[in-house]
């Protein structure tokens, strides 16, 4: 006996009826925790250095997640490490962050973001994890590393961006901030890269749309690679999510690997 045929009518409204149920898996079961390792190249002529860059971690208990996270990073091998913003939204989250995030193997150095603020933790703890794996937690300063070819600035989220301190004449300048709207308030400084966080790229992206919805201080920066006045910006998609909306659709969470 032949197997009876479905029409093409009926195969198409069957998966009218199943392509939402697997979107919305996708995007509460999937995607959340499906890190993707993104690779970049800055400026001209031959890279000399590697960085990684990772944003808006908004830690709330997931040790086995934010452990894959540094492993993933440390076996990049990158020359330093940098983060922009958002470790916690609960400060009681905050020991178990650090002790996972002093894991990485190369220097770390970061920004605070407006939920690290709004937690209402101290900042010594962050300052003292940094130190440890040889970077630093930066707050309105700067740091020349690679034996004085890279300066490091970064902003600490409060104010409107301008008291940036001033690019070094020698090396390449890499500012790091959380706000990606920021890359407009920067006194016509430049910088050689750019880093932000905060959006999240949106969590949830609908193709030849783009995000649903970004929070504030993110302006048309809500992810990817741009060309801002102030030079080329970088918008980690995060970590990350934001309060309880733990979805994501058709933006991955994501660690950052840059040549510059």
């Amino acid at each position: 006996m032949n197997p009876p045929r479905v029409s093409r009518r009926k195969f198409l409204a069957a998966a009218l009826l199943v392509a939402p149920a697997l979107l919305a898996a996708d995007a509460a079961a999937l995607e959340p925790t499906w890190l993707k390792v993104r690779r970049l190249r800055v400026g001209t002529g031959p890279a000399t250095h590697r960085l990684v860059h990772f944003s808006d971690v908004h830690y709330k208990g997931n040790r086995a997640y934010l452990q894959s996270v540094v492993e993933t990073i440390n076996a990049l091998k990158p020359d330093f490490v940098c983060f922009t913003g958002d470790i916690i939204e609960d400060k009681k989250f905050l020991p178990e962050a650090l002790d996972i995030l002093s894991g990485i193997s190369a220097p770390l150095y970061g920004v605070p973001g407006n939920h690290d603020y709004w937690s209402q933790a101290t900042f010594q703890p962050i300052f003292e994890c940094f130190y440890t794996t040889g970077g630093a937690w930066l707050m309105d300063e700067q740091r020349t590393i690679a034996d004085g070819k890279i300066n490091l600035i970064g902003l600490s989220c409060k104010g409107d961006g301008q008291a940036v301190p001033p690019p070094n004449s020698a090396g390449k300048n890499i500012l790091l901030m959380h706000y990606p709207a920021w890359a407009k308030r920067l006194g016509g400084r430049k910088f050689d890269l750019l880093l932000a966080g905060h959006s999240h790229g949106g969590q949830v992206r609908i193709p030849f749309y783009g995000p649903l919805i970004v929070p504030f201080a993110v302006d048309e920066y809500d992810w990817g690679l741009y060309s801002t006045p102030a030079g080329p910006l970088y918008v980690n998609a995060g970590i990350g999510y934001i309060f309880d909306y733990n979805i994501r659709f058709n933006c991955r969470p994501e660690i950052t690997v840059i040549e510059i």
